[in-house]
């Protein structure tokens, strides 16, 4: 029984329910499937590299939400993913319940595939979990980057308390080439000063290049620069990643889509307007 007749009873409300899949062939769409609140729209573009666009219809995640994703690139074809907006994850009333993103990426022989949502941002109490999993052939390029804003500077918001757990799974040929786990709670945020975890940074990037010479491009994305950003870049063995935090969202944003541009020496798609 409700203490109030404004009370939020949580089991109640409505959840997010939503999955969004696409297959490309060399020749064009495959497969289009999409339920509920996720959306996969292919926008007319003027590159050869076509483009998929998801979409969250709800405006944002919270307590309970799911959402599946799936993006699949046969062998010999080129394909773009991205989101529409910045994906948000709002407070939470369940207590102890996650909204769950799940997002599955595959790119066969020869196949070119770029994963490139736009930022995440995280409200005060918001609970998320998602899990990123790419397979790619022994041949195929990857490229993917993925953003996390802990609250807006700009709207004076600052987070004490959240849970996200973000995990990214990359293999090639069948064996684990990547595993990237991120955890943040409040016993983080806690300590964010501390330089060995956020050093103040509200704003934390990754972008991976999973290629054959993908190593070689590391001296080419090391002179990049950005104002209160702060970067490392590494590359070894067909692989080049770059880790990224800033004070805010904005200039980390600038900052990868200048990183982006120069890996895949193209515009970024155009959802990603400054």
């Amino acid at each position: 029984m409700l203490d109030s007749p404004y009370a939020i009873d949580a089991a109640r409300l409505q959840r997010v329910r939503g999955r969004a899949h696409v297959v490309m062939g060399v020749s064009g769409l495959k497969d289009l499937y999409q339920q509920g609140s996720a959306k996969a729209m292919l926008p007319r573009v003027h590159s050869a590299v076509p483009e998929v666009v998801f979409l969250n219809t709800s405006g944002g995640l919270t307590a309970g939400d799911r959402l599946d994703y799936r993006l699949e690139v046969e062998a010999g074809g080129a394909l773009i993913g991205t989101t529409q907006t910045a994906e948000r994850a709002y407070a939470s009333v369940a207590e102890g319940a996650d909204a769950e993103v799940s997002v599955d990426l595959v790119a066969g022989a020869g196949a070119r595939l770029d994963w490139l949502p736009q930022e995440t941002i995280l409200f005060e109490t918001a609970r998320l979990t998602r899990l990123t999993r790419a397979e790619i052939a022994g041949d195929a390029r990857f490229l993917f980057s993925e953003m996390v804003v802990l609250g807006r500077a700009a709207m004076g918001e600052t987070v004490e308390t959240l849970h996200l757990s973000d995990r990214r799974e990359i293999r090639r040929a069948g064996r684990l080439e990547f595993l990237e786990p991120l955890e943040i709670d409040a016993g983080l945020l806690a300590q964010r000063d501390n330089p060995a975890l956020l050093s103040g940074a509200r704003a934390i990037a990754t972008v991976g290049l999973f290629a054959p010479g993908a190593e070689a491009l590391a001296d080419l994305v090391k002179p990049i620069q950005h104002d209160g950003v702060t970067a490392g870049v590494s590359g070894w063995n067909g692989k080049l990643v770059i880790r990224a935090m800033a004070p805010d969202g904005y200039p980390l944003r600038r900052y990868v889509a200048r990183v982006l541009t120069k890996i895949r020496q193209a515009d970024l798609p155009r959802v990603w307007q400054m």
